[in-house]
């Protein structure tokens, strides 16, 4: 058999770096969905090219289209993909047992949250004994880095040159969300110097959120944690107490990464 031309070897790894682009999209819509317009704006992909890479990942069962609201959805041949390696994240197992501990503590849902690529993911939560439970992110919920408290602490961790490059090549998803490049990297930097990120005003309207860095004993991060509740929970006179519980957790976990010798 021949070798595939060099241009031949081109054209087919940036047809699947755009499938792969485009599953990233589509997942961040989780069970809501995207829309073909959501992906071509996002990805910078023309509405043509986008909708022939979607029409191929629905034949492929990667992606699921609901003809009556013409949204997209991940599909099941993804999720079954994926249980190919159920201990391919060990750091929610080994976290698990301090994310509990903590929303013991304070009462409330708390978050982990790591990167990948140019998103945060949300890995796990842990309900709180607080009655009204604010689940503001459901687990693997994708999110564009720096859009979020615990987004915003793992962006607060790059260097800034890495930072405003991922700003730049997600110029597009920045539009669809109408946020600003600048104001998150605003956010990124005032965590840095804090070290932690509040929200004052939540993803869910009358709440609050608050994040942490999850670092090994090196400096490393390797995660964020957050904490989610109604606006009253969370007044400035509670807030460093949260913090400070927080950041307690997230030196065990990050304790417990560097004695397991997890990837970092």
């Amino acid at each position: 058999m021949p070798a595939a031309a060099p241009h031949d070897r081109r054209d087919g790894a940036q047809s699947i770096r755009r499938a792969v682009a485009v599953l990233r999209i589509v997942a961040a819509g989780q069970e809501h969905g995207v829309r073909l317009t959501d992906v071509a704006g996002a990805t910078g992909l023309n509405r043509p090219t986008a909708h022939r890479i979607l029409r191929a990942l629905v034949g492929e069962g990667a992606v699921e289209h609901d003809a009556a609201t013409r949204r997209y959805r991940i599909g099941r041949e993804v999720s079954l993909m994926g249980l190919a390696r159920p201990a391919g994240l060990p750091l929610r197992s080994l976290a698990a047992p301090y994310l509990r501990a903590l929303s013991e503590e304070l009462g409330d849902t708390c978050f982990l949250t790591i990167r990948n690529g140019d998103d945060s993911v949300c890995l796990d939560r842990a309900l709180g004994s607080y009655p009204i439970k604010v689940l503001s992110i459901e687990v693997g919920a994708r999110r564009l880095l720096g859009v979020g408290v615990s987004g915003v602490v793992l962006l607060a961790a790059l260097d800034y040159p890495e930072a405003v490059q991922i700003m730049e090549r997600n110029a597009g998803r920045l539009r669809g969300l109408r946020l600003q490049a600048a104001e998150i990297l605003e956010r990124g930097a005032q965590a840095r110097v804090q070290g932690y990120a509040y929200a004052a005003n939540g993803v869910v309207r009358g709440t609050r959120a608050v994040a942490v860095p999850v670092r090994t004993p090196a400096g490393k991060t390797v995660a964020g944690i957050a904490v989610t509740t109604i606006s009253s929970r969370l007044p400035e006179a509670r807030l460093q107490t949260v913090v400070g519980a927080m950041q307690a957790c997230a030196a065990r976990i990050g304790a417990a990464v560097s004695e397991r010798a997890l990837p970092a």
